[in-house]
């Protein structure tokens, strides 16, 4: 059940069914008298002198028609705050028979700019859910009406429905099952977003293999679907700045290839595309809210599978930089898919960063749980700026080391690399070390592994379980806060 917000205020009654106001941690209501009935006033008055004030939402039956819901928040609210807020009164309200509510925007006691416009965006990331293939769906509508002078301008409004929209992309295509979003599929998704100013360019087979992309091909040969890479630029700009560079694996479905994964949870593997979907959603983000800034969002699509021309452990191949990796073991496959579009996307767009985005390693998720991202880069402030836009989102990254005494783990004898380290330990550097080898002109590069944050079996503040769409606001608040 999809939140709505309306904002015509104009047509809205002064006393509506449902009325949410926010008052203090002390349930303070003296200042909102104008907004109720006196009879209302004095009823939740005296209620109020007997309750527990540690709740955060308390709901006032007035009649068999009206609510009074009133929401108590902090003074000094943060932004990510006031949005964890909007979520729990979706999660509170979502199972009631009646979900249209009007909130009075001029009922507000937080200091924190634009506090509405978070606590909505709030509401609507909690309130996605994916229920495209279910026979029977709920039409129920979670309505929200919004009333008075402190409602998001035209403009704060765009940016978040813009955050939302790339968010929501993000987990569709996450949670689209592999027989669907299989590559051929991924990239005419892709060449739709052309209509939302995108430039969309799709690099099939036959132009991979004359650029040489062994490494990419080489994990997509053993599929009857087709392997690509897929670039979209955003041009914010009317010069010819250096973009920023964002790199997503994309793999549809991972089998492990002949290195065959177990059984037992392979159906998630759908989400090895996250990576992928983060890029696509953020650049989705920036086009719609026309941020002025030059990006470039490049994903290598493939589907991991077994077979007759399935690629085989020990097998060599020439990557797109030039340089030889010997496979032994055809399950690490997504740096395989990075390597060569980070050397591309470095030599093609010398951006001013790059990002890579991967579900990459097992590893990073008994390292990190599913409280953060692991960042890997070659780049102190680039780090810095990871880090702190994480704290602000609420999408967490540790810094994770990189060195290169950690090269030994993964040179080859027979080539000038190994895609795995089989001496055991550092699972999740070593995958980093081997992608930091592609990056070929010291661009500042960070890379982060998101295996434990892509997907939630149980949810988390923002969403309800499944795909999260991690990273399209972490990327989207490091370009504004630091690049427009």
């Amino acid at each position: 059940m999809t939140a709505k917000i309306n904002y015509k205020s104009t047509f809205l009654k002064k006393y509506p069914n449902n009325l949410v106001l926010f008052v203090d941690e002390n349930f303070t209501i003296s200042r909102l008298k104008k907004h109720f009935l006196i009879k209302e006033y004095e009823y939740i008055s005296d209620l109020l002198r007997n309750s527990d004030k540690k709740k955060i939402i308390a709901t006032y039956d007035i009649s068999s028609k009206r609510k009074i819901i009133l929401v108590s928040c902090k003074k000094k609210i943060t932004s990510t705050e006031a949005e964890n807020l909007g979520a729990k009164f979706y999660d509170h309200f979502k199972n009631d028979k009646q979900v249209k509510f009007t909130v009075n925007a001029d009922a507000s006691v937080s200091s924190l700019k634009n506090f509405i416009g978070f606590f909505l965006h709030g509401v609507k990331l909690k309130s996605y859910n994916f229920n495209k293939y279910k026979s029977k769906k709920d039409t129920k509508n979670f309505l929200i009406n919004v009333k008075g002078k402190n409602t998001p301008s035209s403009k704060d409004r765009i940016k978040f429905k813009a955050i939302e929209e790339g968010t929501y992309f993000a987990r569709d295509l996450v949670s689209e099952p592999g027989n669907i979003l299989h590559p051929d599929e991924y990239a005419k998704r892709l060449n739709s977003l052309k209509k939302i100013g995108l430039k969309i360019n799709i690099y099939d087979e036959k132009k991979l293999k004359k650029l040489g992309m062994n490494t990419l091909l080489g994990v997509g040969q053993g599929s009857i679907r087709g392997s690509y890479l897929v670039t979209m630029e955003w041009n914010g700009l009317k010069n010819n700045t250096k973009p920023l560079a964002f790199v997503g694996k994309g793999v549809c479905f991972d089998t492990g290839g002949i290195s065959l994964k177990p059984a037992k949870f392979m159906e998630d593997m759908t989400y090895d595309m996250a990576g992928s979907a983060v890029v696509v959603g953020l650049m989705k983000t920036l086009a719609i809210r026309k941020a002025k800034v030059n990006a470039v969002g490049v994903v290598g699509l493939v589907e991991n599978m077994p077979g007759g021309n399935a690629q085989r452990p020990g097998d060599i191949v020439k990557s797109y930089s030039g340089k030889t990796v010997e496979i032994l073991n055809t399950d690490a496959e997504g740096r395989l898919v990075l390597a060569d579009a980070l050397t591309y996307t470095e030599e093609k767009y010398k951006p001013k960063f790059i990002v890579d985005l991967a579900t990459l390693t097992g590893a990073i998720i008994v390292s990190l749980g599913s409280e953060y991202a692991g960042l890997f880069s070659n780049d102190d402030k680039l780090s810095s700026q990871l880090v702190n836009v994480g704290q602000k989102t609420d999408e967490k990254v540790w810094r994770m080391p990189l060195s290169k005494n950690f090269d030994k783990l993964i040179d080859s004898k027979n080539a000038d690399m190994q895609n795995i380290n089989y001496v055991g330990g550092a699972g999740s550097t070593t995958a980093a070390q081997f992608l930091q080898r592609f990056i070929l002109n010291k661009t500042p590069w960070a890379h982060l592994d998101i295996a434990g944050m892509a997907f939630s079996k149980y949810g988390g503040a923002l969403n309800s379980g499944g795909a999260t769409g991690y990273g399209v606001r972490l990327l989207n608040k490091l370009v504004e806060e630091y690049y427009e």
